[in-house]
């Protein structure tokens, strides 16, 4: 793998893509970065990042931004490093609960995700294959994903997409 290059993996609940997109990582031999975009709203939301970061060990510099991902990838952008983004549906929750402007905020990662200089690897939950939401938030939700996923889709050097621990890739 190839430092400047950026990669997105989709998939549902617990299909395998996080456990995908950490190999991936380990593999590249490069200095691991890990953005949890992830919040702990409740207890089963703590123990689940505790033990994410039990289950990645030490090997990883941990950055938990709810928030500013497109600010702590630049932050953290260089050669030599591969960053794994886990995962930008939570990121997409965390910007409706604030009230963020959606359009910004994915231009603003559309735009960078194709100029980093770090390998990039990306997760995020598929959430447009069930039935359609009874609630507008709900499908906002879904809708706000969707869009952000074909963003990042179109400027993503690979894209995956993980069913039952197996990656489906779709290009690249």
């Amino acid at each position: 793998m190839t430092t400047a290059s950026s990669t997105l993996i989709l998939g549902g609940a617990r299909s395998g893509k996080s456990r995908f997109a950490e190999q991936r990582v380990i593999d590249s031999g490069l200095e691991r970065h890990y953005v949890a975009t992830g919040r702990a709203w409740d207890e089963e939301m703590r123990a689940r990042i505790d033990q994410h970061k039990a289950d990645r060990g030490d090997l990883w510099t941990t950055h938990e931004k709810p928030l500013d991902l497109v600010g702590q990838l630049a932050a953290i952008d260089g050669e030599g490093r591969a960053v794994l983004v886990d995962c930008l549906t939570l990121w997409v929750t965390n910007l409706m609960m604030e009230e963020r402007d959606m359009t910004a905020e994915f231009a603003a990662l559309a735009a960078h995700v194709p100029r980093a200089k770090a390998r990039l690897v990306i997760v995020s939950n598929e959430v447009g294959l069930g039935i359609v939401p009874d609630n507008r938030m709900a499908r906002e939700f879904r809708d706000h994903a969707g869009r952000l996923h074909q963003m990042i889709a179109a400027v993503a050097a690979d894209v995956y997409f993980i069913a039952a621990g197996l990656p489906l890739k779709m290009k690249g």
